[in-house]
């Protein structure tokens, strides 16, 4: 039955199902062309290395998209921006490195800008002048990876791979150490320091050594560092002696090592072993104090030229040292003196007991013996040690002459008794000569010297009337008459003589003592 919604007559509608058309070959080209896009990001994407960030003290030298990293001479990537840190302290640099060096960013791995350097002995980076300035890398041995990294400010001096260890030394004065400054044994060169750094408490150094192989071997335990700097000169009984490991050395310095061959061999020190750097060889062989006993001296006199770690002899022969120096004033008397504190090595004093036992206090045999040194008068006193530095030391000595005096056991630390110095003494001397010439009647002689000349005048009067009247008595040509001639001549030199001197001493009366002064020529 027909829709009576249809018209009569109208034609029964159809649906006709379209097909659809193929895609053009206009849409092909931009299709194929980001397939190829996409596919050479990919591509680059895949060749490229890692980025990674460094930051550096300073730019100086440094160039975007120009400045390489190399690593052993080649190329491994490059600096691709630079720019100053939040706080306009530091440089940040983003780097790109080369395909296939992810294992090459490990948390050691180390960073420096290599520029024209002059350090120690070493002289790098010549090269730059003309090629300029690049980044040096050290790879390192963790296997942990990282990309963010602070430059080192100055390069290592010894790279990871080369055989060899490194000790740290101690020390309190660093002197003319630096980078680079060799490390010698034996006079030669076996090393070089690589780093220095102060201690957060201020008071010493810690000095990084590297020794290379084979010769770390020869550093065990018991070896002995010191500082060989300048030229170390000894004038002795046997003559004049100079020392010096190299010309190097007297140049910028450095440092040597030696082990004592007396004492057993012992199996090498482990890597960073700690050692102290002494200021010579002798200070460095020298045994250590064992039990060091604490002892003042008061002097009254000056103490210029004399310093902590000064030493202290007996007879020639070192016994201790100066520890401490400090001035002192009384306050009942307003006496000025200067108290040195001095320690002495028992060991060094020579106290030998015969046939010890358990029973026998030791401490009192010491006490005994510097009692029977006292006794016999032996007094500490100041000594020059050097004509040229003007150095003081403290020299124990017999004095026969001296006024008894004897230990007090009570005080703390105990005092020794001591005795003027040789230039105290001689200055007393001195001032005790001049001041006997003070009070020499220097015008009572003048005087006396004048009245004897007028005597002499007088007399010479008298004695030249006794001439002319026996002139009368005498024949001109006769011996009488010659001999009295020659008399009276000689008796006129003495009186010119004679008034000659007491002018001169009116003028100069210090040449009583002195003599005059053309003759000293």
């Amino acid at each position: 039955m027909p829709d009576e919604r249809t018209p009569l007559g109208a034609p029964e509608s159809k649906v006709v199902v379209r097909k659809r058309r193929r895609i053009s070959l206009v849409w092909l080209v931009p299709i194929i062309s980001a397939v190829i896009g996409a596919w050479v990001a990919v591509t680059r994407i895949m060749s490229e290395g890692p980025n990674l960030t460094i930051v550096f003290h300073s730019a100086d030298g440094l160039e975007a998209g120009k400045t390489k990293i190399r690593y052993k001479g080649v190329d491994v990537g490059t600096i691709t921006s630079l720019r100053l840190s939040e706080d306009h302290r530091r440089v940040i640099a983003k780097a790109q490195m080369a395909p296939k060096t992810e294992d090459f960013l490990v948390q050691d791995t180390r960073f420096w800008a290599v520029r024209p350097r002059i350090s120690g002995a070493n002289v790098s980076g010549l090269g730059t002048l003309i090629s300029g300035a690049f980044i040096a890398m050290q790879i390192g041995e963790s296997k942990e990876p990282k990309r963010d990294f602070i430059a080192l400010e100055t390069p290592p001096v010894v790279t990871g791979d080369e055989p060899g260890r490194f000790f740290t030394l101690k020390t309190s004065d660093l002197g003319s150490l630096d980078y680079g400054t060799p490390v010698f044994f034996r006079r030669l060169q076996v090393g070089e320091v690589g780093s220095y750094e102060l201690n957060k408490d201020g008071q010493n150094f810690d000095v990084k050594v590297f020794v290379k192989a084979p010769y770390d071997q020869y550093v065990n335990p018991e070896t002995h560092f010191w500082r060989v700097s300048g030229i170390d000169m000894q004038l002795s009984a046997n003559g004049l002696r100079l020392q010096t490991e190299s010309l190097l050395s007297v140049l910028i310095g450095g440092i040597a090592f030696e082990t004592s061959p007396s004492g057993p061999v012992l199996p090498p020190a482990e890597a960073d072993s700690v050692f102290t750097l002494f200021g010579n060889r002798a200070a460095a062989f020298e045994p250590p104090p064992k039990n060091p006993q604490t002892y003042e001296l008061v002097f009254n006199e000056s103490v210029r030229g004399l310093s902590p770690g000064a030493p202290v002899e007996l007879r020639g022969i070192n016994v201790g040292e100066v520890s401490e120096i400090r001035a002192e004033v009384n306050a009942k008397t307003l006496k000025f003196s200067t108290p040195v504190t001095i320690k002495l090595d028992a060991q060094r004093l020579g106290v030998k007991v015969v046939e010890a036992n358990a029973r026998m206090n030791i401490e009192e045999a010491r006490k005994r013996f510097i009692e029977a040194l006292v006794v016999n008068g032996v007094r500490a006193q100041l000594r020059t040690g050097n004509l040229l530095t003007g150095a003081v030391y403290v020299a124990f000595d017999f004095f026969p002459e001296a006024p008894p005096a004897k230990v007090d056991w009570s005080q703390n630390p105990v005092q020794l008794p001591t005795i003027p110095g040789q230039i105290e003494a001689t200055e007393k001397r001195v001032s005790d000569i001049v001041k006997k010439f003070d009070e020499l009647p220097l015008g009572q002689i003048a005087n006396n010297l004048q009245k004897v000349l007028g005597d002499l005048d007088l007399t010479l009067v008298s004695a030249r009337d006794t001439i002319n009247n026996a002139n009368t008595v005498v024949e001109p040509n006769s011996v009488q008459r010659e001999k009295f001639d020659k008399t009276l001549n000689e008796v006129g030199r003495a009186a010119r003589s004679v008034r000659v001197l007491a002018d001169y001493l009116e003028q100069h009366p210090e040449a009583l003592l002195r003599g005059k002064k053309d003759q000293s020529k």
